[in-house]
């Protein structure tokens, strides 16, 4: 295909761009544009409150990267391995980590593929890996600190209702 679009006298980057904006306006989603040729987007979430997503569009493909958490404290091997099983079942994105251990969706789309539905398929993807896979990743890495802050929070007389879903770690019986 020629970087026109032969309907719209646009370049492809330029179009598939347009049908970001257009989706991320349409579902309401906070967007904040990074430069000329990308953007971060605040994908909202139950568990993880919200995941920062950045679309870089390319020549010819867009690359999508979303942070999930930060390196763990402990158990980084499992959580890794965790990481890598279920990337084998995963649409579209896949599991990464950069430099320091922290952890990251990543995943890279031709432009032409830039449409509602792929884009609906993309947001439902970073939804489930990030917010779904939050507990999981927080248990798995994070478990010492949890028990931590449970102790500290009963110990401050402070409210625990945030760490209903790792009971069964604070809950000595």
């Amino acid at each position: 295909m020629s970087p026109e679009s032969a309907s719209e006298g646009k370049s492809i980057r330029q179009t598939a761009q347009d049908a970001l904006e257009k989706f991320l306006h349409d579902h309401e989603l906070s967007f904040e544009n990074i430069d000329e040729n990308s953007l971060a987007v605040v994908v909202p979430g139950e568990k993880k409150l919200t995941t920062t997503a950045s679309f870089a569009f390319g020549e010819s493909t867009v690359t999508v990267n979303a942070f999930v958490i930060r390196h763990p404290d402990e158990n980084d091997l499992e959580v890794y391995r965790w990481l890598l099983e279920r990337n084998r079942r995963m649409y579209g994105l896949a599991y990464s980590i950069d430099q320091h251990g922290d952890i990251y969706l990543t995943g890279r789309f031709p432009l032409e593929a830039v449409n509602d539905d792929e884009l609906d398929r993309i947001f439902g993807a970073i939804s489930e890996y990030s917010d779904g896979a939050f507990n999981s990743l927080l248990e798995l890495g994070f478990a010492s600190a949890i028990k931590r802050e449970y102790e500290w929070r009963i110990q401050a007389g402070l409210p625990t209702d945030n760490l209903a879903a790792f009971r069964h770690l604070t809950d000595p019986t």
